[in-house]
């Protein structure tokens, strides 16, 4: 750490597997974002998967063994951000329900979930971001992605932060909440109902006339992106980090 940081709250960024090793300008943005806020940024080195793929597959040892890995990692932090609904729910929401109750495990799961934030969770609630400098990239269609919306309750956060952008035109889908067939392993379990999925949600987003395609999980936008490519669209798709840290290349 150096001495500018000493006297800010530090972060852990955890990047994800998919950020990491997909799209690592929304890691890149989010730790931005961050430090706009006021805050010190640290990617703690070790991190790996959250262990949710084992967890949402039924093998409970081994998303016991990432918990633990990663509880270790993240200790002495004051705040654990995520850039990606589905992974920050696996760590705050079900890592205590890993281990038993009034264990140091469990315990130390329970303070690790307490501080532990979806990025605009962090960024609205926390940091009470304000006067977001970013370019607007246009009109953009938000979509809400499954475990954000149902398990850790983010629609307006995300949503206030971009109204910070001007000239940035909100286009919202008629069902901007609907499940957008990618769900992690689902795709791979049910590849006819994964595709019916993302070609209705694909059509919604088409529907709205906006130029960009946003959501808080690169899972998601990875599904869409690639349906939106094979039906011939112009629509592009980027991370919400990418937006407000104004990344959005042209």
């Amino acid at each position: 750490m150096t001495e500018q940081s000493d006297n800010k709250q530090r972060v852990a960024l955890f990047a994800t597997c998919l950020v990491d090793l997909m799209r690592p300008n929304v890691g890149f943005a989010s730790a931005h974002l961050i430090e706009a806020a006021g805050y010190a940024v640290e990617v703690p080195d070790g991190q790996t998967c959250c262990g949710q793929p084992s967890y949402n597959g039924g093998d409970r040892m081994a998303a016991t063994r990432a918990a633990k890995q990663t509880i270790q990692l993240l200790q002495g932090y004051d705040y654990v951000v995520i850039p990606s609904g589905s992974c920050a729910a696996m760590i705050s929401q079900h890592y205590p329900d890993l281990f038993e109750t009034n264990t140091p495990d469990y315990e130390q799961a329970v303070a690790l979930s307490a501080r532990t934030y979806e990025l605009t969770v962090f960024l609205s609630e926390v940091a009470d971001m304000q006067n977001i400098v970013a370019s607007a990239p246009g009109g953009i269609a938000y979509h809400d992605s499954c475990s954000g919306l149902r398990e850790l309750d983010i629609h307006d956060q995300p949503r206030e932060l971009l109204s910070q952008i001007n000239g940035l035109s909100l286009e919202e889908m008629e069902q901007p909440g609907t499940c957008c067939g990618f769900g992690g392993t689902f795709c791979i379990k049910y590849p006819e109902i994964s595709n019916r999925l993302v070609e209705r949600k694909v059509t919604d987003v088409t529907q709205t006339g906006a130029s960009y395609l946003v959501a808080g999980d690169v899972g998601c936008l990875m599904n869409m992106e690639g349906k939106l490519h094979r039906a011939g669209s112009n629509i592009r798709a980027v991370h919400i980090a990418e937006v407000l840290a104004g990344m959005v290349e042209d």
